[in-house]
């Protein structure tokens, strides 16, 4: 019964996720310019491994939206844009790129779902 509501939600999820992320990648060099609190080392290991929650949000939500109704292209979409995503925050250290491409996945996270959502609303599976 809870993996029926999840499936359900998942896409929901799964976009909070990814907006979550961009926005937090977004705010992060300014919050490691302008505040105090970014100074202490253990505040700023925890806020920046926020990372690898993000990654786990979008792998549950991936997997729990492709589970059952999910067409094969929207299903290849969310795979390969979460592939892209993970393997994007993981390297974004290594060389800025990364860190667009990141964006980049997110926002393709986002729409896959958005389509994932409206084909269940043409298709009327809930």
């Amino acid at each position: 019964m809870k993996t029926d509501i999840l499936s359900r939600k998942a896409d929901y999820i799964g976009i909070t996720g990814s907006v979550l992320c961009i926005i937090h990648c977004l705010i992060t060099p300014i919050l490691l310019m302008t505040t105090a609190l970014m100074q202490d080392e253990k505040l700023r290991v925890g806020y920046l491994s926020l990372d690898y929650v993000f990654i786990g949000i979008n792998i549950i939500a991936v997997y729990f939206a492709t589970r059952h109704y999910a067409p094969p292209i929207i299903k290849k979409s969310l795979w390969g844009f979460l592939g892209l995503f993970t393997i994007a925050l993981l390297l974004e250290e290594v060389n800025p790129v990364f860190e667009y491409l990141a964006y980049t996945a997110s926002a393709g996270l986002v729409i896959s779902h958005l389509l994932n959502i409206r084909q269940h609303r043409l298709n009327h599976v809930h």
